[in-house]
């Protein structure tokens, strides 16, 4: 049963992954990219030119989403490449708890207005369809948003202990927290958010 809910993926979110791909000398590839969930067995990423992972799923029109919570996949697949020998012969990574194969549905030409990057016309959006989900282990897809819950809550406790400086440093970072979490976050992430922004408001600060 090919259903992201299973993994926890809910349409409208976004969910940090990393995609594996095949190159054309047939080694696998691994990029962390972001993946939006777009119904029960469809996914959208946003993609930008000039990367493997992009040039890979062009060419072979399909590609896999692995689901991971392992900070050290992150950084080695963000740094540089897995080891060949980190890949099962499918292209899924096989430290992984779930995995999901992909074939493309539609390519098109990305432009977002909203984006800090000003390269806009260089991405391109991917749509695809889930061919095959497998879960190894009970997990749930990597929403980032929790992450800025909870170290803003933790800049919220030490708000009334430090000096001016600090307390403008905690608010920017508010602010950006929140730009995150209202873009990727889960329902529950946004009103944490909203609770927090309250209390702010309440200490007489403008968040």
């Amino acid at each position: 049963m090919n259903n992201l809910d299973l993994i926890g993926m809910e349409k409208g979110r976004q969910y940090e992954t990393i995609i594996t791909t095949k190159n054309k000398d047939g080694s696998k590839n691994a990029a962390p990219i972001g993946v939006i969930c777009a119904g029960n067995d469809k996914i959208i990423n946003r993609i930008f030119k000039g990367s493997h992972t992009l040039d890979n799923i062009i060419r072979e029109k399909e590609f896999t989403v692995n689901i991971t919570h392992d900070s050290e996949l992150f950084t080695i697949s963000t740094l540089g490449n897995l080891p060949q020998d980190y890949f099962n012969e499918d292209c899924s990574i096989k430290t992984v708890k779930a995995y999901f194969k992909c074939e493309v549905i539609k390519l098109t030409e990305a432009i977002k207005q909203s984006d800090p990057i000003k390269k806009k016309d260089e991405a391109i959006v991917i749509k695809s369809r889930v061919v095959d989900l497998t879960i190894k282990e009970n997990v749930q897809a990597l929403n980032r948003a929790f992450g800025y819950v909870i170290e803003t809550l933790t800049n919220f406790t030490r708000f009334d202990l430090v000096d001016e400086t600090k307390k403008e440093e905690y608010l920017n970072h508010f602010r950006e927290a929140n730009r995150v979490v209202l873009k990727v976050g889960r329902k529950e992430d946004i009103k944490a958010m909203q609770e927090i922004k309250k209390e702010l408001i309440k200490k007489g600060f403008e968040p």
